[in-house]
């Protein structure tokens, strides 16, 4: 496992690895503590140290991160024997500019529009720990 990497730094290979349009899981904490995960599709800002996860405002994920306040999450993608969990502070927005960022990210990524709800809203997390394997 390569050391911790904080301020959303890493490695040129671990760049490449999430610039790809993998699936990764989400984990967020429950009110009694439990762990939540689930998967997602994210995207990766390396210029504002952000991943972000578009979803409906009613979802686990969005209540968790809620009821918490500014709580901590991981977000972890594995391809074979490779991985990388970004791990940082989650916030919720339903702010449009905010949300707009999230979904041009997205079509960036994964080349195809997002789901559009209306009660869509963005995940984001402050990366300040990533942690990787055979990258």
């Amino acid at each position: 496992m390569t050391p911790d990497r904080t301020a959303a730094a890493p490695s040129a290979r671990a760049a490449a690895f999430l610039a790809g349009s993998h699936l990764g899981t989400l984990t967020t904490l429950r009110p009694d503590g439990s762990p939540h995960v689930t998967a997602v599709r994210f995207t990766w800002d390396p210029d504002a140290g952000l991943a972000r996860v578009l979803t409906v405002a009613s979802s686990r994920k969005v209540r968790n991160v809620a009821h918490s306040g500014a709580g901590r999450v991981a977000l972890c993608q594995v391809a074979g024997l490779r991985w990388i969990t970004l791990e940082g502070t989650a916030t919720v927005s339903d702010d449009p500019a905010r949300v707009g960022d999230g979904v041009r990210a997205y079509l960036g990524r994964y080349q195809s529009p997002p789901p559009a709800p209306p009660d869509r809203v963005v995940i984001e997390i402050a990366v300040d720990r990533i942690l990787s394997l055979n990258l």
